[in-house]
């Protein structure tokens, strides 16, 4: 009888952008008593990833790809992602840094989709998709339902308690929504 391979799970954190809506780099934010990088971090390491890496933005002292050129898109930091986990994983995990409210349970349906992975409907980000579906002709212009369309990822509909946790924080409005549907204090960003 010969053992079933589990594929293992890599994290990329697409963590770049200008963060011109927000006025604030949205990975240093805190939300609670952590910065939503160290949330995205834990989400990523919940999820079963062996091995997570940056992409855009700062490394925050992970294994980093930096954007190409300044704000070179999520499809860069994907491709200079997908680089560094190298042959390490056969799984990807992706994951904003605007979504450090997302819960394991409303990545659960990516997760367990099979090959080649899924993302929502609507919704490129998260998506999960195996190393191996990635386009190889991706370009750094793309947008990233481009590459779900092209990796044949299957897009399920969103679960409607999640969405608000899924599309994540662009603004300090959607952030305080966010903050304080997570129950935590908008204003000094601890647990109330």
């Amino acid at each position: 009888m010969t053992a079933v391979e589990t594929p293992r799970l890599g994290a990329i954190i697409l963590a770049g952008g200008a963060s011109r809506r927000m006025g604030a780099d949205k990975a240093l934010q805190a939300w609670g008593a952590l910065r939503a990088i160290d949330h995205v971090i834990a989400l990523a390491k919940a999820a079963g990833a062996s091995r997570i890496v940056t992409a855009g933005g700062d490394g925050f002292g992970l294994p980093h790809a930096p954007d190409p050129e300044p704000f070179s898109g999520p499809v860069a930091g994907l491709r200079g992602g997908l680089a560094l986990l190298g042959d390490d994983v056969s799984r990807v995990l992706v994951l904003a840094i605007d979504a450090p409210t997302l819960r394991l349970e409303d990545l659960a349906p990516l997760l367990s989709a099979p090959g080649p992975g899924a993302a929502y409907d609507g919704l490129p980000l998260p998506m999960v998709f195996d190393a191996a579906a990635f386009p190889p002709d991706a370009e750094d212009g793309w947008p990233l339902r481009r590459v779900v369309d092209r990796a044949g990822l299957v897009q399920p509909q969103p679960p409607l308690a999640a969405l608000a946790r899924l599309r994540g924080a662009n603004t300090p409005e959607e952030r305080e929504h966010l903050l304080r549907d997570a129950g935590l204090d908008a204003r000094r960003g601890r647990a109330v």
